[in-house]
């Protein structure tokens, strides 16, 4: 019989404004610092993932969400370079309450609106995985994994 696993479930959040979108700059984290990403984090014990969204965006930019316009992008089954699977729930929203501010200056470089069909170089692998399935109309996708099957 095959051995049970748990998995870090991550929640990311693409905020959406025209064809643009959020990224944030990792800084003082300790992995991927330099590099952009979308605002996210891991699922809490007794959270859901729409809550946990939710609550990313407030604590990372400072927006409030409503449940209702947040829609799910895509799934990522993901591996990390160091052999820990992943899978990355991506949410996307184009109507917020607030402003967007960076709300984590201590965990947060800047942030940056940028052309979602245009992310930079910086882009964090497993971010950009999850953008393109999203632009592509992909309901589930994997990244990371050898002989990375195609996403479905």
């Amino acid at each position: 019989m095959a051995e049970r696993y748990q998995v870090t479930v991550d929640v990311h959040v693409i905020l959406q404004r025209g064809d643009q979108l959020l990224l944030c700059l990792r800084e003082g984290t300790g992995y991927r610092d330099g590099w952009y990403c979308l605002p996210s984090g891991h699922l809490e014990a007794g959270e859901t993932v729409v809550e946990c969204a939710i609550r990313e965006a407030r604590e990372e930019v400072g927006v409030a969400i409503d449940p209702a316009v947040l829609q799910p992008a895509t799934v990522i089954h993901h591996l990390s370079p160091e052999g820990n699977p992943r899978v990355g729930m991506f949410f996307t929203a184009s109507e917020w309450d607030g402003e967007v501010v960076n709300a984590e200056p201590h965990k947060c470089g800047g942030l940056a609106w940028v052309p979602a069909e245009e992310l930079p170089d910086n882009t964090v692998p497993y971010t950009v995985a999850g953008v393109e399935a999203y632009l592509n109309g992909v309901g589930i996708g994997v990244h990371g994994w050898p002989e990375l099957a195609t996403a479905r």
